[in-house]
């Protein structure tokens, strides 16, 4: 499963990648230890927890569990951990600890966005993706979110999945509104043009993207699939000799292997 990019706030963006969760800027990392960490509790919690999504990020999800249990003992009600508790476990697909934490952090927290955001997308990984719309946008109504553009790309990217097309494109365009240059964001577009069959617009959407980001599976699945229907075969075959080359495990490859475009 792809990880979010933390929101203690990545996948897919489009089908077949993912956005990532909220992360929040982690600690000063030194030997094991968190660099200036204090007596007060909240603050203890708060380090340790940027410290789990640190860990989490790099995906060593045990070392995360741990500095989460610690954030957790130290404060109790310190809402961001269990939200963080929730992501790990879901990468680690033990859906019923994933679902109580994550409802224990909603619990402590209703409006707090990024953890909103999180627990959307973990409904989006557990095959509710209508469901996790109402999250995203519980996000971003809140009006200190500081990157609301993200809950609504990850809101497209979900509505893709199961095919509303329309609706998807209806919250990317909300996306591109607040952040132009997100690459998620445009890569989406770029997806939802394919699948509308506007290949010059789906292009069009793929070079933006690799203006601000390097090349990703889901980039090059999607510039496979663009020149396959515009039958540039040499383009084609020189896109997916890099997604074979740079991203031979990833869901998008295996596609390419079967044959599955479309």
């Amino acid at each position: 499963m792809k990880r979010l990019l933390v929101i203690v706030p990545c996948a897919l963006l489009v089908a077949g990648c993912s956005t990532q969760p909220a992360q929040p800027e982690g600690p000063t990392v030194e030997s094991g230890a968190v660099i200036g960490e204090v007596g007060d509790p909240r603050n203890r919690a708060r380090l340790h927890t940027e410290l789990a999504a640190l860990y989490y990020s790099r995906g060593n999800m045990g070392v995360a569990l741990d500095e989460l249990r610690v954030a957790t003992a130290a404060d109790a009600s310190y809402a961001p951990a269990y939200s963080m508790f929730g992501l790990v476990y879901m990468d680690l697909r033990e859906k019923r600890l994933a679902e109580e934490n994550f409802q224990r952090a909603l619990g402590l927290s209703p409006t707090d966005p990024d953890i909103n955001h999180n627990y959307a997308w973990y409904l989006c990984q557990s095959d509710r993706e209508q469901q996790s719309v109402d999250y995203f946008m519980r996000a971003v109504r809140n009006p200190l979110y500081r990157k609301p553009w993200r809950s609504y790309s990850a809101a497209g990217a979900c509505l893709l999945r199961i095919g509303k097309v329309d609706d998807a494109e209806a919250m990317v365009q909300q996306a591109l509104k607040i952040n132009a240059r997100d690459p998620r964001t445009n890569l989406q577009m770029g997806e939802i043009r394919y699948r509308q069959g506007v290949l010059d617009e789906a292009q069009k959407w793929l070079r933006r993207f690799g203006e601000v980001s390097p090349p990703t599976a889901a980039s090059l699945w999607l510039g496979v699939r663009i020149d396959r229907k515009l039958g540039q075969r040499t383009n084609e075959a020189s896109l997916a000799a890099q997604l074979r080359r740079r991203f031979p495990e990833s869901p998008e490859y295996q596609k390419l292997q079967r044959g599955e475009y479309d």
